[in-house]
């Protein structure tokens, strides 16, 4: 195996892991809001908070490295539409992917604080499940698109 395609996998797997952690993340902190019980949902999100930090921040900081190296590896231009377009959509999902994870934790604390003190969960918690909801639609989006153009590579 070269180094080339060894980046490529390395690459690829990265997208993978961000595509994948991000649905994980999404299905689980949705099913335990559903529940309505706030033991559930502060042990859920910090499950996911954890996953975040392990699983997508390092994916999403070794992909601009791998990125760079294939794109040297292969002299790829900058100036290549699909890659130009590729790049503006990563600075899109990181600009709703950072304020996310905030919001996790916030809803984390809320959760665990309203379990701690056998309350409902306050209003605060559902203003931030609902922003962090809508703010997964572009986030997640601009990932799936930047995958059918590195495949695609259209323009």
């Amino acid at each position: 195996m070269t180094l080339y395609f060894l980046i490529k996998y390395l690459h690829v797997l990265g997208a993978i892991i961000i595509l994948g952690t991000g649905t994980g993340i999404a299905f689980f902190m949705l099913m335990a809001h559903r529940s309505g019980h706030a033991d559930f949902i502060a042990r859920t999100a910090t499950t996911v908070v954890i996953a975040d930090a392990i699983f997508t921040l390092t994916a999403v900081l070794l992909q601009p490295v791998t990125g760079g190296l294939l794109m040297q590896m292969s002299s790829t231009s900058l100036t290549e539409g699909w890659l130009l377009a590729s790049l503006g959509l990563y600075v899109v999902a990181g600009a709703f992917w950072v304020p996310v994870i905030f919001m996790q934790i916030e809803m984390r604390d809320l959760a665990r604080l309203a379990a701690e003190k056998s309350e409902r969960l306050p209003l605060r918690y559902f203003a931030l499940f609902r922003r962090w909801f809508l703010f997964g639609i572009p986030g997640f989006g601009s990932v799936m698109l930047i995958l059918w153009l590195m495949i695609a590579r259209p323009f």
